[in-house]
């Protein structure tokens, strides 16, 4: 069955919710504009926090069922909710996986119960309120809905025709968009971004501490290493030293 926008009538992905408006262009062409410097900037972005095991809880118009794992922040419910969300931002389509095979919603539950915490409150609002009014006005909850009824909802709170979030729908879409594409695109290190694949998507070939002339020219061709970034000896010295306590003056970067 082939994934519809949000807008009626369209034939365009409806990863178009990645951009401000539903009718920019496709995630596709978000992908290529990212390039390089986007999967580098979006690794970069997480804290020292050490994030592992999560929940990639099933939607009923998904083809494979995860296994569950341990939440930190989030409720089942919640996760549940949130998986689905993540799957109409970037979904998996013809083009290769997406937000759902990333495990975004792992680094989305580590993140809140880390850097992201002051952010915890905001997703309890609101995926509750999106479930309500999924309940009351199309029977069921989010994740047991079509995609084109999750859409028009994603599109209701996008366009703050829905109520019930902190500070606003738009808000609220904003901040889901942005730690979406953060926990598909950002260093594996940190929970997302699972098997690498939305470096994959991006075609970037992962991070490396020199490159040869031959490797400049690869470019995009270059064979991915799929390594993160604390894989090398340097991060890993640096994130140790951070865990050190320099009150006596003992301690050393």
């Amino acid at each position: 069955m082939k994934k519809k926008n949000l807008n009626a009538g369209q034939n365009n992905s409806k990863s178009d919710l990645l951009e401000k408006s539903p009718s920019n262009p496709s995630r596709r062409n978000l992908l290529k504009g990212a390039g390089l410097v986007g999967a580098a900037a979006v690794s970069a972005i997480a804290t020292s926090h050490v994030i592992a095991a999560d929940s990639a809880n099933t939607n009923s118009n998904s083809k494979s069922i995860a296994p569950r794992e341990a939440l930190e922040a989030l409720t089942a419910e919640e996760a549940e909710t949130l998986a689905a969300i993540c799957d109409c931002l970037i979904p998996s389509d013809e083009h290769g996986p997406g937000a759902r095979e990333a495990r975004a919603v792992h680094y989305i539950d580590k993140s809140l119960a880390s850097h992201n915490s002051g952010s915890r409150h905001n997703y309890s609002i609101g995926l509750n309120a999106i479930n309500e009014f999924a309940r009351k006005t199309r029977g069921k909850s989010f994740p047991e809905l079509l995609l084109d009824q999750q859409n028009s909802i994603l599109l209701a709170v996008q366009t703050n025709k829905i109520s019930g979030f902190i500070p606003n729908g738009s808000g609220f879409f904003n901040m889901l968009r942005s730690h979406t594409i953060d926990g598909t695109f950002c260093d594996p290190y940190y929970g997302g971004n699972q098997e690498f694949v939305g470096w994959g998507m991006l075609r970037y070939p992962g991070i490396r501490l020199g490159a040869s002339e031959a490797d400049v020219s690869a470019g995009a061709s270059l064979p991915p290493n799929h390594q993160s970034a604390y894989d090398h000896s340097t991060y890993t010295k640096l994130a140790d030293n951070s865990l050190l306590d320099t009150s006596s003056g003992d301690g050393y970067a």
